[in-house]
């Protein structure tokens, strides 16, 4: 891959890519766009049919990009041109392959079925040995390989022309050859001896036949079988309505198409419609059920200059929304483009079989040659020259690298997908790979351990005192400070069944503490010295404010005329979750570390309630990096997890880097991983997810180099001297077809991850 250059600019481009057949043509429309001058890295998705090509886009136009993959032989399509219409483009050509797959495997198989039964029937069946039974077959193979098989020499001839070869030049050798043979001892009897006695060597048209019936019907199951790998980005692309009613001159309204909506447009959103973009509400009031985005499964209250986002369902209320973003600028949109160009990445495991088929090809016609030569030394009469063709057709067949070229990308085309299902997005393939080595995870404190909003946690009153009225006191006075600890007071007071009341001589000490007169009382509430200056009786609540500060939370005492009266507390209170997500990354080995600008003595309480040992407190936000980077030396490979703000430095130092975000943050350009909804929650699914996929990466590796390894040695006939197995070309055929759907359905049992729970 080429290497950007520094301070080069960059954008990024999306083409569908269409003709694609094994991971020989991947590799073939990758080296073409990367040949292009500008152009700085491409990664292609035989599965999706897509490719994202990173480029200098002063110096590369959209088509240049067209223009080489289709020189290379394949056909392309700019996906960005037409918003509208970049759906219908790959859907268009799916539904065209799968109908003219289905229309040539029904007419392969009429006539290679009993092509197939004559000659498994070897010559039991009478008549059919004969020379008119003979020319009957010759005329019925020649049909299915002019007919359904033309594709396989069209595309083997498209990728000579361009020095290189694939499955359809493996295809075409076999299925001609076998046909070749075959028809030469049926035409030109009289060229071998004994013809006259009636002993004419085998023929193969029911391999030949068998061979191209047996490929169609494998692509037919994987077409079928791959528009499964995308159903979550379709998924979320059909939450959003195809119009929307825009509002006209101020009350006409109009039902327009998407494409036609402009930032700074009116639509209104009926009760039980979704919202078809991005926005701001601007009239009315309603409850939008979020949870596509946020996983949240209650409604979330919507009124006047609340944002919005496309998908998301308007429950109760009629709400009047001003378009922010439209296109591919809105949240959903986002997400889908996120979740597409991570099933086309390509992990670091994929090298390996990127490598291998790049020489498979022409190493299996020569293994071929060498096992023709072989067998018609071995035996130099014309039956042994034709069982050294059965070996040599079988070799070719069953070597086709499909399976090897799927078993990546099919994986992390799942894997994402369900990712996306969980609400965990993940930024490509290579760290799905990463994700699963993470042996080391360091987790920001506030805002992803805790809510990262203070609550009142500890309200302790003096028994002669009403517990109720001194609530209200304690809430009027606090409603008079902006400070968030004040606001957490206000609102656990007033939970503890105080109501606010009129304030009078409110004043606030920066750092001390506040007071005022309410119902004729004198209240203070602040720290030990601020009230310890106005009011007796503190000395008596100091083991109890210390216990309360040891615990990580903050304590504030409370005064009324002069004397002592309560003592509070306002904590960060852990999320919902989080010693769960602890506990089980503890189970599964991982060493996890809170890293932390607070208080010791308050990150340790906090730790200590969490299940967590190791602690790194009051590190500045600029220190977080170098935490990081510390916890790697030694070959551990670190996941950083933070809110993607203050943390972006050491989210980007990580391994992985996972942010806590929502589905309108999805953007969070320093994380490798998003957590939509979940918080830290979700963390354990997203790295069992990581080990999940690379599992079934390496299962369908093993078993595409496994099929080979012991596939082409037994189709060569390298075994029949010692126990007599060989490989017809038949069975060949259908064993080759069968490895491409056996990678996909292995693949798609990560449908399944995280059902359990």
């Amino acid at each position: 891959m080429n290497t950007v250059p520094p301070h080069t600019p960059e954008a990024t481009r999306e083409l569908a890519v269409l003709g694609m057949t094994c991971a020989a043509c991947v590799l073939r429309v990758e080296q073409a766009l990367t040949k292009i001058p500008g152009v700085h890295d491409a990664a292609v998705d035989l599965a999706g049919k897509h490719a994202w090509i990173r480029l200098d886009p002063s110096l590369v136009r959209t088509e240049d990009l067209v223009g080489a993959i289709e020189a290379a032989g394949y056909q392309a399509a700019d996906l960005e041109a037409d918003e509208e219409a970049a759906g219908d483009v790959l859907a268009a050509a799916e539904q065209a392959e799968e109908a003219e797959l289905r229309r040539d495997v029904a007419l392969a198989a009429l006539l290679g079925v009993p092509l197939i039964v004559v000659g498994m029937a070897h010559g039991a069946l009478p008549g059919v040995d004969g020379p008119l039974g003979r020319l009957v077959q010759l005329a019925a193979t020649t049909i299915v390989l002019l007919g359904p098989g033309r594709r396989f020499p069209r595309l083997a001839w498209t990728a000579l022309r361009h020095g290189a070869a694939d499955m359809n030049t493996l295809v075409t050798l076999g299925a001609c050859s076998a046909w070749a043979w075959s028809a030469l001892i049926t035409l030109a009897p009289g060229l071998f001896p004994h013809a006259e006695h009636g002993h004419l060597p085998h023929v193969y048209f029911e391999a030949a036949a068998a061979i191209v019936l047996f490929v169609l019907t494998g692509k037919l199951l994987e077409t079928r079988a791959r528009k499964r790998l995308s159903e979550a980005v379709q998924g979320l692309a059909k939450l959003v309505p195809p119009t929307a009613t825009r509002i006209v001159g101020g009350e006409e309204e109009e039902e327009v198409p998407l494409a036609r909506l402009r930032v700074g447009d009116l639509v209104r959103v009926r009760p039980g419609g979704r919202v078809p973009v991005d926005g701001l509400v601007r009239e009315g009031a309603s409850a939008l059920d979020e949870a596509i985005l946020t996983g949240e499964s209650l409604p979330v209250d919507k009124a006047p200059g609340d944002a919005v986002h496309g998908g998301t369902l308007n429950t109760t209320g009629a709400l009047v929304v001003e378009v922010t973003a439209t296109g591919r600028d809105t949240a959903v949109a986002r997400i889908a483009e996120a979740v597409a160009q991570a099933q086309g990445s390509k992990a670091p495991i994929a090298r390996l079989a990127d490598r291998v088929s790049a020489v498979f090809v022409p190493i299996v016609v020569g293994i071929a040659l060498v096992t023709l030569v072989v067998w018609s030394l071995l035996d130099p009469t014309w039956a042994g020259f034709a069982t050294a063709v059965e070996h040599f057709v079988a070799v070719l067949v069953i070597a086709c690298p499909c399976a090897l070229g799927l078993a990546t990308p099919a994986a992390i085309a799942v894997g994402t997908g369900r990712g996306a299902e969980l609400g965990v997005l993940v930024k490509g393939g290579a760290v799905l790979e990463v994700a699963s080595r993470i042996d080391t995870v360091l987790v920001d404190k506030t805002g992803t351990l805790t809510t990262g909003r203070p609550e009142l946690t500890h309200l302790e009153v003096r028994p002669d005192l009403d517990a109720q009225a001194l609530a209200s006191w304690i809430a009027s006075v606090e409603a008079g400070s902006e400070h968030p600890v004040a606001r957490a007071v206000v609102a656990g007071a007033l939970a503890r069944g105080g109501d606010l009341l009129p304030v009078a001589d409110f004043r606030a000490e920066p750092g001390g503490g506040v007071e005022g007169r309410v119902d004729g009382r004198h209240i203070h509430i602040g720290t030990r010295a601020y009230v310890g200056a106005a009011a007796d009786g503190v000395d008596l609540l100091e083991d109890a404010a210390a216990a309360l500060a040891r615990a990580g939370q903050t304590p504030s005492f409370v005064a009324v005329d002069g004397t002592v009266a309560a003592l509070l507390a306002v904590a960060d209170r852990p999320a919902d979750g989080a010693r769960e997500a602890v506990e089980a990354l503890r189970a599964a080995g991982v060493r996890v570390t809170m890293l932390t600008g607070d208080r010791r003595a308050t990150a340790e309480a906090i730790a200590a309630e969490l299940g967590i040992d190791e602690v790194v407190a009051e590190v500045r936000p600029e220190d977080k990096a170098r935490v990081v980077a510390e916890a790697r030396v030694g070959g551990r490979v670190v996941a950083m997890v933070g809110d993607g703000v203050n943390d972006a430095p050491a989210l980007a130092a990580a391994d992985v880097g996972v942010a806590i975000g929502s589905g309108a943050d999805v953007a969070l350009a320093a994380a490798d991983v998003a957590l939509l909804r979940g918080g830290i929650g979700s963390l354990p699914t997203a790295l069992a997810l990581g080990r999940a996929t690379l599992g079934t990466v390496r299962q369908n590796l093993f078993w595409a180099f496994v099929y080979n390894l012991v596939g082409l040695p037994l189709a060569a006939g390298a075994l029949v001297p010692w126990t007599g197995w060989t490989l017809s070309p038949v069975f060949a055929s259908a064993a080759m077809s069968l490895s491409s759907v056996s990678v996909i359905a292995n693949s798609l049992r990560l449908r399944r991850f995280g059902r359990h729970a």
